[in-house]
Protein backbone atom coordinates (compact mmCIF):
# COMPACT_ATOMS: atom_id res chain seq x y z
CA UNK A 1 0.00 0.00 0.00
CA UNK A 2 1.40 3.77 -0.73
CA UNK A 3 2.10 5.72 1.47
CA UNK A 4 -0.74 8.43 -0.09
CA UNK A 5 -3.25 5.59 0.42
CA UNK A 6 -2.83 5.56 4.52
CA UNK A 7 -2.87 9.42 4.95
CA UNK A 8 -6.72 9.25 4.21
CA UNK A 9 -8.48 9.54 7.67
CA UNK A 10 -10.50 12.31 7.25
CA UNK A 11 -13.47 11.93 4.48
CA UNK A 12 -15.85 14.42 3.67
CA UNK A 13 -19.58 13.66 2.82
CA UNK A 14 -21.20 15.99 0.72
CA UNK A 15 -24.56 15.44 -0.08
CA UNK A 16 -26.36 13.82 2.81
CA UNK A 17 -29.19 11.64 0.54
CA UNK A 18 -29.15 7.93 0.91
CA UNK A 19 -25.76 7.30 -1.34
CA UNK A 20 -24.08 9.72 0.83
CA UNK A 21 -25.99 8.28 4.27
CA UNK A 22 -24.63 4.83 3.13
CA UNK A 23 -21.30 6.21 2.08
CA UNK A 24 -20.64 7.78 5.44
CA UNK A 25 -21.85 4.40 7.72
CA UNK A 26 -19.13 2.45 5.46
CA UNK A 27 -15.92 5.05 6.12
CA UNK A 28 -17.16 5.29 10.12
CA UNK A 29 -17.49 1.55 10.57
CA UNK A 30 -13.68 1.29 9.07
CA UNK A 31 -12.19 4.48 11.52
CA UNK A 32 -12.12 7.28 9.19
CA UNK A 33 -13.54 10.83 10.65
CA UNK A 34 -16.28 11.93 8.23
CA UNK A 35 -17.66 15.23 8.14
CA UNK A 36 -20.84 16.21 6.56
CA UNK A 37 -22.89 18.75 4.69
CA UNK A 38 -25.95 19.32 2.38
CA UNK A 39 -27.52 22.83 1.40
CA UNK A 40 -30.97 20.88 2.62
CA UNK A 41 -31.04 21.55 6.33
CA UNK A 42 -33.85 18.74 6.67
CA UNK A 43 -31.19 16.23 5.05
CA UNK A 44 -28.53 17.93 7.96
CA UNK A 45 -30.98 17.76 10.71
CA UNK A 46 -31.74 13.55 10.15
CA UNK A 47 -28.45 12.78 8.42
CA UNK A 48 -27.01 11.74 11.70
CA UNK A 49 -30.18 9.35 12.66
CA UNK A 50 -29.80 7.88 9.40
CA UNK A 51 -26.28 6.69 8.98
CA UNK A 52 -26.77 4.86 12.69
CA UNK A 53 -29.43 2.77 11.40
CA UNK A 54 -26.64 1.65 8.11
CA UNK A 55 -24.21 1.44 10.99
CA UNK A 56 -26.59 -1.24 12.77
CA UNK A 57 -27.05 -2.97 9.56
CA UNK A 58 -23.30 -3.45 8.95
CA UNK A 59 -23.14 -4.73 12.97
CA UNK A 60 -20.78 -2.07 13.44
CA UNK A 61 -20.34 0.05 16.56
CA UNK A 62 -21.80 3.52 16.54
CA UNK A 63 -19.80 6.07 15.63
CA UNK A 64 -21.27 10.08 14.93
CA UNK A 65 -20.52 11.93 11.80
CA UNK A 66 -20.13 15.95 12.18
CA UNK A 67 -22.42 17.34 10.28
CA UNK A 68 -21.93 21.01 9.28
CA UNK A 69 -23.60 23.85 8.41
CA UNK A 70 -21.27 25.21 5.41
CA UNK A 71 -19.49 23.54 2.48
CA UNK A 72 -16.17 24.93 4.10
CA UNK A 73 -16.65 23.63 7.19
CA UNK A 74 -16.92 20.64 6.24
CA UNK A 75 -14.22 20.28 3.77
CA UNK A 76 -11.56 21.99 6.52
CA UNK A 77 -9.10 19.15 6.77
CA UNK A 78 -10.36 16.44 4.39
CA UNK A 79 -8.02 14.44 2.23
CA UNK A 80 -11.02 12.91 0.66
CA UNK A 81 -14.48 14.58 -0.46
CA UNK A 82 -17.05 12.47 -1.40
CA UNK A 83 -19.42 14.17 -4.05
CA UNK A 84 -23.54 12.90 -3.68
CA UNK A 85 -25.60 15.41 -5.72
CA UNK A 86 -28.06 14.28 -7.80
CA UNK A 87 -27.93 13.36 -11.45
CA UNK A 88 -27.65 16.32 -12.93
CA UNK A 89 -24.53 17.47 -15.48
CA UNK A 90 -24.91 21.02 -14.44
CA UNK A 91 -25.91 20.91 -10.92
CA UNK A 92 -22.55 18.39 -10.79
CA UNK A 93 -20.40 21.04 -12.95
CA UNK A 94 -21.37 23.52 -9.85
CA UNK A 95 -20.94 21.49 -6.85
CA UNK A 96 -17.83 20.08 -7.91
CA UNK A 97 -16.17 23.49 -8.85
CA UNK A 98 -16.93 24.89 -5.56
CA UNK A 99 -15.83 22.10 -3.55
CA UNK A 100 -12.40 22.28 -5.10
CA UNK A 101 -12.16 26.10 -4.90
CA UNK A 102 -12.85 25.06 -0.92
CA UNK A 103 -11.18 21.94 -0.68
CA UNK A 104 -7.50 21.53 0.63
CA UNK A 105 -5.46 21.39 -2.51
CA UNK A 106 -4.03 17.88 -1.93
CA UNK A 107 -7.54 16.97 -1.17
CA UNK A 108 -8.72 14.15 -3.82
CA UNK A 109 -12.55 14.60 -4.98
CA UNK A 110 -14.77 11.58 -5.90
CA UNK A 111 -17.96 11.60 -7.52
CA UNK A 112 -20.62 8.85 -6.99
CA UNK A 113 -22.31 9.71 -10.49
CA UNK A 114 -24.05 6.54 -11.72
CA UNK A 115 -24.41 7.39 -15.34
CA UNK A 116 -22.59 10.96 -15.96
CA UNK A 117 -19.28 11.17 -18.40
CA UNK A 118 -16.09 12.38 -15.98
CA UNK A 119 -15.52 15.04 -18.79
CA UNK A 120 -19.07 16.25 -18.56
CA UNK A 121 -19.47 17.20 -15.05
CA UNK A 122 -15.56 18.02 -14.28
CA UNK A 123 -16.18 20.55 -17.04
CA UNK A 124 -15.37 24.40 -15.25
CA UNK A 125 -13.93 23.07 -12.53
CA UNK A 126 -10.01 24.28 -11.38
CA UNK A 127 -8.48 20.38 -11.63
CA UNK A 128 -10.49 18.18 -13.60
CA UNK A 129 -7.49 15.06 -13.18
CA UNK A 130 -7.92 15.25 -9.32
CA UNK A 131 -11.81 14.65 -10.19
CA UNK A 132 -12.41 10.80 -10.19
CA UNK A 133 -15.29 8.84 -10.79
CA UNK A 134 -16.08 6.54 -7.72
CA UNK A 135 -19.40 5.01 -7.79
CA UNK A 136 -21.04 2.85 -5.56
CA UNK A 137 -23.33 0.25 -6.28
CA UNK A 138 -26.37 0.84 -3.75
CA UNK A 139 -26.20 0.25 -0.45
CA UNK A 140 -22.36 1.37 -0.41
CA UNK A 141 -22.47 0.00 3.10
CA UNK A 142 -23.06 -3.28 2.33
CA UNK A 143 -22.18 -4.02 -1.77
CA UNK A 144 -18.28 -3.88 -1.85
CA UNK A 145 -18.37 -2.40 -5.64
CA UNK A 146 -16.55 0.91 -6.51
CA UNK A 147 -16.23 1.74 -10.06
CA UNK A 148 -13.25 3.80 -10.47
CA UNK A 149 -12.44 6.63 -13.49
CA UNK A 150 -10.29 9.29 -14.42
CA UNK A 151 -7.66 10.69 -16.79
CA UNK A 152 -5.50 10.13 -13.98
CA UNK A 153 -4.12 6.61 -13.58
CA UNK A 154 -1.73 7.02 -10.95
CA UNK A 155 -4.65 8.87 -9.06
CA UNK A 156 -7.06 6.25 -9.83
CA UNK A 157 -4.36 3.74 -8.90
CA UNK A 158 -3.96 4.99 -5.31
CA UNK A 159 -7.69 5.15 -5.22
CA UNK A 160 -7.79 1.69 -6.06
CA UNK A 161 -5.56 1.35 -3.16
CA UNK A 162 -7.92 2.90 -0.84
CA UNK A 163 -10.24 1.16 -1.21
CA UNK A 164 -9.37 -2.04 -1.14
CA UNK A 165 -7.73 -1.03 2.13
CA UNK A 166 -11.21 -0.32 3.72
CA UNK A 167 -12.52 -3.96 2.15
CA UNK A 168 -14.11 -2.41 -0.72
CA UNK A 169 -13.38 -4.34 -4.17
CA UNK A 170 -13.08 -1.33 -6.46
CA UNK A 171 -12.96 -1.72 -10.42
CA UNK A 172 -10.61 0.68 -12.88
CA UNK A 173 -12.49 1.66 -16.02
CA UNK A 174 -10.24 2.22 -18.74
CA UNK A 175 -12.12 4.62 -20.74
CA UNK A 176 -15.05 6.47 -19.46
CA UNK A 177 -18.44 5.37 -20.24
CA UNK A 178 -21.75 6.86 -19.64
CA UNK A 179 -23.46 3.86 -17.29
CA UNK A 180 -19.92 3.25 -16.30
CA UNK A 181 -19.88 -0.83 -16.20
CA UNK A 182 -22.65 -1.80 -13.72
CA UNK A 183 -25.37 -0.26 -14.11
CA UNK A 184 -24.72 -0.64 -18.14
CA UNK A 185 -25.23 -4.49 -17.25
CA UNK A 186 -28.34 -3.86 -15.05
CA UNK A 187 -29.83 -1.70 -17.49
CA UNK A 188 -29.79 -4.35 -20.31
CA UNK A 189 -31.07 -6.62 -18.12
CA UNK A 190 -33.79 -4.15 -16.93
CA UNK A 191 -34.82 -3.31 -20.63
CA UNK A 192 -35.59 -7.08 -21.08
CA UNK A 193 -37.55 -7.59 -18.13
CA UNK A 194 -39.82 -4.74 -18.92
CA UNK A 195 -39.94 -6.29 -22.72
CA UNK A 196 -40.78 -9.89 -21.08
CA UNK A 197 -43.55 -7.95 -19.14
CA UNK A 198 -44.43 -5.62 -22.14
CA UNK A 199 -45.04 -8.66 -24.24
CA UNK A 200 -47.51 -10.82 -21.80
CA UNK A 201 -44.58 -13.52 -21.15
CA UNK A 202 -44.97 -13.65 -17.37
CA UNK A 203 -45.60 -11.69 -13.96
CA UNK A 204 -43.16 -9.08 -12.33
CA UNK A 205 -42.72 -12.10 -9.63
CA UNK A 206 -42.08 -14.89 -11.95
CA UNK A 207 -39.77 -12.45 -14.02
CA UNK A 208 -38.05 -11.93 -10.97
CA UNK A 209 -37.94 -15.28 -9.39
CA UNK A 210 -36.80 -16.25 -12.70
CA UNK A 211 -33.33 -14.13 -11.90
CA UNK A 212 -33.21 -14.87 -8.01
CA UNK A 213 -33.76 -18.67 -7.90
CA UNK A 214 -31.54 -18.90 -11.23
CA UNK A 215 -29.06 -16.86 -12.51
CA UNK A 216 -28.72 -14.37 -9.72
CA UNK A 217 -27.41 -16.91 -7.00
CA UNK A 218 -24.23 -17.31 -10.03
CA UNK A 219 -23.82 -14.19 -10.24
CA UNK A 220 -22.78 -13.16 -6.86
CA UNK A 221 -19.73 -15.15 -6.93
CA UNK A 222 -19.03 -15.11 -11.37
CA UNK A 223 -19.70 -12.64 -13.60
CA UNK A 224 -20.90 -13.64 -17.06
CA UNK A 225 -17.15 -14.45 -18.79
CA UNK A 226 -16.72 -17.09 -16.15
CA UNK A 227 -20.35 -18.31 -15.62
CA UNK A 228 -20.36 -18.93 -19.58
CA UNK A 229 -16.21 -20.68 -19.13
CA UNK A 230 -18.30 -22.99 -16.91
CA UNK A 231 -21.41 -23.63 -18.76
CA UNK A 232 -18.72 -24.65 -21.74
CA UNK A 233 -18.00 -27.74 -19.42
CA UNK A 234 -14.84 -29.92 -19.99
CA UNK A 235 -13.44 -27.43 -22.84
CA UNK A 236 -14.67 -24.62 -20.89
CA UNK A 237 -15.25 -20.86 -23.05
CA UNK A 238 -13.58 -22.47 -26.26
CA UNK A 239 -15.78 -25.14 -26.10
CA UNK A 240 -18.80 -22.68 -25.45
CA UNK A 241 -17.97 -20.08 -28.00
CA UNK A 242 -17.30 -22.64 -30.65
CA UNK A 243 -20.34 -24.78 -30.07
CA UNK A 244 -23.20 -22.41 -28.29
CA UNK A 245 -21.94 -18.98 -29.30
CA UNK A 246 -24.72 -18.76 -32.33
CA UNK A 247 -27.41 -20.11 -29.94
CA UNK A 248 -26.52 -16.50 -27.95
CA UNK A 249 -26.23 -14.78 -31.31
CA UNK A 250 -29.72 -16.27 -31.94
CA UNK A 251 -31.17 -14.90 -28.40
CA UNK A 252 -29.76 -11.89 -29.07
CA UNK A 253 -31.79 -10.93 -32.19
CA UNK A 254 -35.01 -11.78 -30.29
CA UNK A 255 -33.98 -9.45 -27.73
CA UNK A 256 -36.53 -6.65 -27.67
CA UNK A 257 -37.00 -3.05 -27.02
CA UNK A 258 -40.19 -2.13 -24.48
CA UNK A 259 -42.32 1.04 -24.74
CA UNK A 260 -42.10 3.51 -22.00
CA UNK A 261 -45.76 4.81 -22.06
CA UNK A 262 -48.52 5.15 -19.59
CA UNK A 263 -49.73 1.69 -20.01
CA UNK A 264 -45.81 -0.44 -19.06
CA UNK A 265 -45.52 1.79 -16.04
CA UNK A 266 -49.20 1.13 -15.00
CA UNK A 267 -48.65 -2.70 -14.79
CA UNK A 268 -44.91 -2.47 -13.59
CA UNK A 269 -46.15 -0.40 -10.64
CA UNK A 270 -49.20 -3.28 -10.24
CA UNK A 271 -46.94 -6.05 -11.04
CA UNK A 272 -44.47 -4.45 -7.98
CA UNK A 273 -47.53 -4.35 -5.51
CA UNK A 274 -48.84 -7.67 -6.17
CA UNK A 275 -45.35 -9.05 -5.97
CA UNK A 276 -44.89 -7.04 -2.45
CA UNK A 277 -48.29 -7.84 -0.88
CA UNK A 278 -48.41 -4.95 1.30
CA UNK A 279 -44.84 -5.06 2.95
CA UNK A 280 -43.55 -1.24 3.51
CA UNK A 281 -40.34 -0.08 2.39
CA UNK A 282 -38.35 -0.29 5.46
CA UNK A 283 -39.83 -3.30 5.84
CA UNK A 284 -38.19 -4.41 2.64
CA UNK A 285 -34.90 -2.09 2.98
CA UNK A 286 -34.23 -4.01 6.09
CA UNK A 287 -34.80 -7.69 4.73
CA UNK A 288 -32.58 -6.50 1.95
CA UNK A 289 -29.91 -5.45 4.11
CA UNK A 290 -30.00 -8.70 6.11
CA UNK A 291 -29.82 -10.58 3.03
CA UNK A 292 -26.68 -8.75 1.23
CA UNK A 293 -25.09 -8.74 4.97
CA UNK A 294 -25.99 -12.72 5.36
CA UNK A 295 -24.19 -13.44 1.46
CA UNK A 296 -21.22 -11.12 1.90
CA UNK A 297 -20.77 -13.52 5.65
CA UNK A 298 -21.39 -16.71 3.44
CA UNK A 299 -19.10 -15.79 1.24
CA UNK A 300 -16.49 -14.47 3.64
CA UNK A 301 -16.53 -17.40 5.29
CA UNK A 302 -16.04 -19.64 2.24
CA UNK A 303 -13.24 -17.70 1.17
CA UNK A 304 -11.56 -18.53 4.63
CA UNK A 305 -12.00 -22.18 4.17
CA UNK A 306 -10.86 -21.76 0.94
CA UNK A 307 -7.36 -20.46 2.17
CA UNK A 308 -6.73 -23.09 4.48
CA UNK A 309 -6.95 -25.73 1.54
Amino acid sequence: MSQHTTSITHVAMIGCGTIGISWAAYFLSRGLHVTAFDPDANARAHFTQRVAEDMRALGADSRTPVVTQTLTEALQGAELVVENAPESVALKQQVLAEIQQAAPTQALVVSSTSSLKHSDITQGTLAPERIIIAHPFNPPHLVPLVELYGPDTELVQRLVDFYRSIGKQPVMLRKEMIGHIANRLSSALWREALYLLQEGVASVEDIDLAVTAGPGLRWAIQGPFLTYHLGGGQGGIRHYLEHLGPSQEYRWASLGQPTMNNALYEQVIHGVETATQGQSLPALFSKRDRQLTAIQQALATNAKQEETL
